[in-house]
């Protein structure tokens, strides 16, 4: 019957609860027994958690069932308040909840209460008969005790069995022998009568229902004594129409020994002296044999049963004081995970739906979760807004798998992929062999997001160079095979010929167009100009105008990175680990998000020391320190060119004659050497445009002359 739950608290409390800011939401914070005791007053809209499973958490589902009184397998927040307040009723100081022992002491336990005083007398019992020193208990000492116990009423079974007596034993000490004879013979008995039967049915079947002489010349050539397991087969004695067994002849030779130890201890008890057996007396024998069976089998599951109970009995007893004990080690730490999330939070201890840890790609993925529906976890957990690595694992050690879901909130995704290996282990230290199995794609990183348009960008010339290289490399094979085909098959014409050879003939080119060509130059021209002229208004702008080149620079990564940052800010300002929660059967109740910050700490990447010995195969480049050098003295350089051609170095005397302005020797002479550039490359793109459209006019003229000739030639032969 499903036990009746503390009725809630609807919102007005007295009580002054105490309130903190994990993950940027305002929590509940327990931080004494007080706050425990208080725990049905709490209003339910305030709970992190309002229920969660009893399986598939890191903490023991003996302690998950004692809190789940209704065995649905879920613990909902009016269990949790159930188990705050008997706690709080057989313990004197609930503040001895919040240390987490597994053992309690006789003192600590409130014997004004009916059921502290029984756990008081539990525990009495436990410390008497494991024995030592003190006047307390734990759950290790609890578990030896019950672990004895059942060990104690097995052999108390064992004996029990052994010294079973039964109304009546029908073949007297020997009955279970007796058993054991008559069933290694009982289907070669009824497969007798049967065909003797069948003979009563059928005469002129009489030698097919026997041993046929062919069957047994098949291993007349044989050793019969190897034979016995072909011989088995035959029937255990010629059938006869009589309907009876001859007991002292005509048994089968392979079935002789079973046959006498059923002659021995059956036949001779009820059919003393009969040399036969009919098979209504072996049918007798049979159901003998089979009452004294069900009868030894009813003692049996009696005693079991009564055993049975007897166990349950005694561990219903000490079920209480295995709870107080239990929640005295867990109960707190639920409350940390259930209540408030703190130890999600805190990155020295784990939450309890944390499996363990996943190694790959030169990273530790600290947050993974057992699945048990890969196909809805999926579905649901894709709102979380996080990277996801689906993997399934397998231990050769536990013969056992698992399916686990990894949250990767650090580092790139470059080289990650599904079927890519990873080695995953378990809170137990347990190692398991992992295969990536599905990805959820969501942005990790601000600095991930800020390079992902150039990697993609990279990424999609790299393809279609290849793709460019693919096709032309598939154009030169098919010309050279073409070739190939063409003077093999030139060459086999010639050999059917007698050797003469055979005109061949060509694909003729097609004429050059001179005016495609010019227009392609002329195009390529005027792009080389006008790139010419913005690197130099580009230069002049930056002597002028330094600012405004870093502006621009600035600008251009704005536009190319700033839609993939923006959207990676605004997805990860708002991961939540709710939805992978809620997708593995948890009912949470407010917002656990994962920031930048936070997230970091929840993906470890590797780091190398400093690498003292020379790579023999390592890139050469300059030494550290001269880079340093160039770098600083580059930077330097800069600084002192902006501020001398904007003026700051008017202050001094000497340096007045070098103010930049627009009538200075320095500004002249750059304008000058940038404009004469400027001109040459005007100049040179004029020439070779007019170069090109005199080349183009040339050829049309003579294309049309050409095209003209075949047309006056043609005019006569008409």
């Amino acid at each position: 019957m499903k036990k009746k739950l503390t009725k809630l608290s609807n919102g007005k409390s007295s009580y002054k609860w105490q309130f903190c800011s994990l993950g940027g939401v305002a929590r509940v914070n327990i931080t004494s027994g007080e706050d425990i005791a208080h725990l049905g007053e709490l209003d339910q809209k305030l709970w992190t958690v309002l229920s969660c499973p009893v399986k598939g958490l890191e903490l023991e589902e003996r302690t998950l069932d004692l809190i789940d009184s209704d065995r649905d397998g879920k613990i909902r927040v009016e269990e949790v308040v159930d188990a705050s307040q008997w706690l709080c009723k057989v313990l004197k100081d609930p503040n001895k909840i919040l240390l987490g022992k597994d053992s309690v002491e006789f003192s600590e336990i409130n014997t004004e209460a009916e059921d502290g005083a029984k756990l008081l007398e539990d525990a009495k019992q436990v410390r008497s008969i494991i024995g030592g020193e003190g006047e307390v208990v734990s759950l290790p000492e609890l578990m030896e005790f019950l672990a004895h116990y059942d060990e104690d009423r097995q052999e108390e079974l064992k004996s029990l069995l052994e010294d079973m007596k039964l109304e009546s034993y029908p073949y007297g000490e020997n009955s279970d022998d007796a058993v054991a004879a008559v069933n290694a013979i009982r289907d070669k008995m009824a497969d007798y009568y049967m065909r003797c039967r069948f003979l009563q049915f059928h005469d002129d079947c009489a030698a097919a229902l026997d041993v046929s002489a062919e069957k047994v010349a098949e291993i007349s050539g044989l050793n019969f004594a190897t034979c016995n397991e072909e011989i088995s087969k035959y029937p255990i004695s010629r059938p006869i129409a009589t309907c009876v067994m001859p007991v002292n002849e005509g048994v089968n030779p392979a079935w002789q020994a079973a046959f006498g130890k059923v002659k021995a201890l059956v036949l001779d008890v009820d059919l003393p002296g009969k040399e036969s057996v009919s098979e209504k007396e072996w049918n007798d024998i049979v159901a003998k044999i089979d009452a004294y069976v069900a009868a030894k089998a009813d003692k049996v599951k009696e005693l079991e049963e009564s055993m049975a109970e007897k166990v349950k009995a005694e561990h219903e007893a000490m079920a209480p004081l295995e709870k107080l004990l239990r929640l005295s080690r867990d109960f707190y730490r639920l409350l940390r995970n259930y209540v408030m999330m703190t130890d999600f939070y805190d990155t020295t201890m784990d939450a309890v739906f944390q499996a363990g840890k996943l190694y790959i790609d030169s990273r530790c993925l600290n947050l993974c979760m057992k699945v048990t529906d890969m196909a809805k976890h999926a579905e649901m957990a894709g709102l979380s807004g996080m990277y996801l690595l689906y993997c399934n694992c397998v231990s050769k050690t536990k013969h056992a798998t698992m399916d686990i879901v990894a949250v990767l909130t650090d580092g790139d995704v470059d080289n990650l992929r599904v079927g890519k290996n990873a080695i995953f282990y378990d809170c137990s230290g347990q190692d398991w062999d992992a295969v990536v199995t599905k990805i959820i794609d969501n942005p990790i990183s601000i600095r991930q997001a800020f390079w992902s348009p150039y990697k993609k960008f990279g990424n999609w010339i790299t393809e279609k160079l290849n793709k460019s290289a693919a096709e032309k490399e598939s154009k030169s094979f098919e010309s050279l095979t073409a070739k190939a085909d063409s003077a093999s098959t030139t060459l086999a014409t010639q050999v059917d010929n007698g050797g003469t050879p055979v005109a061949v003939e060509k694909s003729k080119k097609p004429p050059f167009d001179i005016a495609k060509f010019a227009g392609i130059f002329a195009a390529i021209g005027m792009a080389v100009g006008y790139i010419a002229g913005a690197a130099m208004g580009l230069g002049k702008a930056f002597f002028n105008h330094p600012i405004t080149i870093v502006l621009f620079i600035l600008l251009i990564f704005l536009c190319v990175s700033g839609p993939s940052v923006f959207l990676a800010w605004s997805k990860l300002r708002k991961r939540n680990l709710g939805p992978v929660l809620n997708a593995n059967g948890w009912a949470v109740n407010a917002k656990i998000l994962v920031n930048t910050r936070f997230g970091a700490t929840l993906t470890d990447l590797a780091s190398y020391p400093k690498i003292v010995l020379d790579d023999p195969y390592a890139k050469k480049s300059m030494p550290r320190w001269l880079r340093t050098l160039i770098t600083i003295l580059v930077i330097l350089l800069i600084i002192f060119g902006i501020l001398y051609f904007k003026g700051y170095f008017n202050r001094f005397d000497n340096m007045k004659a070098l103010h930049y302005d627009e009538t200075s020797v320095v500004y002249r002479a750059m304008d000058k050497v940038f404009g004469s550039v400027k001109a040459e490359l005007v100049d040179a793109v004029s020439d070779v445009s007019e170069t090109v459209a005199e080349s183009a006019a040339e050829g049309a003229a003579t294309g049309a002359e050409t095209a003209a000739t075949p047309a006056e030639e043609a005019a006569p032969a008409q």
